[in-house]
Order: structure tokens, then C-alpha cells, then sequence
């Protein structure tokens, strides 16, 4: 394949997530991927050119790629994909854990998802209402015994809370690190979250304002979305990942629809250094001519 032209991630960056499919084999109730309507794009990027329009990304060590979706491992390609980021690329992973992980530890080598930083490379997610949490617990350890750098993550949902805290004790016991997630979304009719800007999820008004944001978003296909609404909406992307012609432009872009934004876009959260008080956009009104 002919060589594409770097994109450099600017430095206030704090995120790069690329989505290899937004399938998945669980069906949460709540999932924040479906907080809006559902505009998914079902086209898949092959492994090659994943692995193609990845490697043009110039990042820092700080700040790896993210693979997740959906399920990324989903992705009939997922372990060719994870085996050829070049070198200078950071790796981590977002998944169910719900996949033949001896396969995967006998074709990945745990030094290629390890870094220094606060949390784990490999983040799991625990949802009791589709999952056990013993079995979940031992493919855990058993990747943790082979050096992958692995830790579980709960969401707060109000009717599973006291679940996932006794999990969290469980797995603590284990010598497992379980951490927990705000959650996001609506639940008995009262929207969850601490959210930077007001109205912005309540989906009741659709105002014209300027945004600009801090992470690069890829969906299945490659496509370059301003936002996760945008992804998970099917809007039209600013480009894409495997488009020669395609610069990463780092500016206020107009929105015609700020009200329906995606939680994940505006709630206020840690950054990749776990540091309080990051929101993922900047929204500013439109100056009137």
C-alpha cells in the first residue's frame, strides 16, 4: 500500500480512539453508545488498511491509540491489527473480555500494551446484567499472571450499585484493580452525569454553536468524526483515516445541533493523567453577525 502522509495529534490532545466496529455481544440496557438515536455505520476498515491509516499518527508516549468499539475484538482482524502498530505507538484496549484469550496470549506479546501510566493498557468492563463475575475474574488473573497490564472497570448504574461495589471488593481481594465509571445517561426519568455545559444531553432544543475538541475519533470504516454524536448518529465526518488527502484541522467547527450532544463529549472527567476537571470539547456560542 502507498504511504500516507503524517497526522500529527496537537499536543493538547488528550485522547485518540479508534472504533473497529461498534458491534458487540453484550446488550446493556444502559449503553452509552446508544444514548442517542442509532446512525451506525456498519462498513468495516479491513486489519490492513486499519493498520495503514494508524500508523500515519505521529502521538506522544502519553497518549496511545485506543482500540474499542462496540467490541473491538469483534473485529475479525483484531490480533493482526494489535501485532502491527508500529513500535512508537502506545496501545490500549477497551473490551468485555468476552474472546478466546488463549489465543491472545499466545499470539501478543504483554510488553506491546504496557506503559507507564496511572491505569491499566487492558481496561475491562464488568456489566452484571449481561455478564458472571467469577469467570470474568479468572480470565483476568489469568492474563495478569502473563504479564499484560489488565484492570476491571464498573459502571454506577443506580439499580446495579451496590453490585458493582461488592464486585469492586471482590476483585480488590484478588489483587485485582476494579475501578468505577460515572454513570451516564437516563434512568427512571432523570439524565445522570456532571456535565460541563447545561441543556447539552437534554435533547429538548438543537441551538448553533462552535465546538472544538480534544480527541481524534475514527468509526468503523475510518471515518474522522468531531464528536461521539457525531459517530454514533451517522452525521456527516470530517474526513477519513485512510483519505491521502485528509489533515487533522484543530479548530472550532460550526454544530447545528448542540442540546444533543453524547455524554461522553461534555461530562465533566479525569484526563489521561487521571487528573479531575477535563471535558473532551470547548463550546462557544456563535457570535451573531
Amino acid at each position: 500500500m502507498k504511504e500516507l502522509k503524517p497526522i500529527i495529534i496537537p499536543e493538547h490532545y488528550n485522547y485518540i480512539a479508534t472504533f473497529l466496529t461498534l458491534a458487540c455481544n453484550l446488550k446493556c440496557s444502559y449503553c452509552i453508545n446508544h444514548f442517542g438515536k442509532d446512525g451506525f455505520v456498519n462498513k468495516r476498515l479491513s486489519g490492513e488498511e486499519w493498520v495503514q491509516g494508524i500508523n500515519r499518527i505521529k502521538s506522544r508516549y502519553d497518549l496511545p491509540i485506543t482500540l474499542q468499539g462496540g467490541e473491538p475484538s469483534l473485529h475479525k482482524d483484531f490480533i493482526y491489527i494489535l501485532n502491527n502498530i508500529k513500535p512508537e505507538l502506545n496501545i490500549d484496549i477497551l473490551t468485555n473480555l468476552q474472546f478466546d484469550i488463549n489465543e491472545f496470549i499466545a499470539k501478543v506479546d504483554p510488553n506491546r500494551i504496557k506503559r507507564n501510566a496511572p491505569y491499566a493498557s487492558i481496561r475491562v468492563s464488568y456489566h452484571p446484567e449481561q455478564m458472571e463475575l467469577l469467570p470474568l475474574v479468572e480470565k483476568v488473573l489469568r492474563m495478569q499472571d502473563a504479564g499484560f497490564s489488565i484492570g476491571i472497570w464498573g459502571v454506577l448504574h443506580p439499580s446495579q450499585e451496590d453490585v458493582i461495589r461488592k464486585a469492586q471488593e471482590y476483585c480488590q481481594g484478588r489483587g485485582i484493580d476494579f475501578r468505577f465509571k460515572e454513570f451516564l445517561g437516563e434512568y427512571d426519568g432523570k439524565l445522570y452525569g456532571t456535565f460541563k455545559y447545561e441543556g447539552s444531553c437534554d435533547r429538548k432544543f438543537e441551538k448553533k454553536v462552535l465546538c472544538k475538541t480534544t480527541e481524534l475519533i475514527a468509526g468503523s470504516d475510518g471515518s474522522i468524526y468531531r464528536c461521539h454524536s457525531d459517530l454514533y448518529e451517522g452525521r456527516t465526518p470530517v474526513g477519513n483515516l485512510i483519505d491521502p488527502n485528509f489533515e487533522l484541522e484543530d479548530i472550532y467547527r460550526v454544530c447545528e445541533v448542540f442540546g444533543h450532544c453524547n455524554p461522553c463529549d461534555v461530562k465533566v472527567k479525569t484526563n489521561r493523567f487521571q487528573q479531575y476537571g477535563h471535558t473532551s470539547v470547548d463550546i462557544k456560542e456563535v457570535t451573531p453577525a
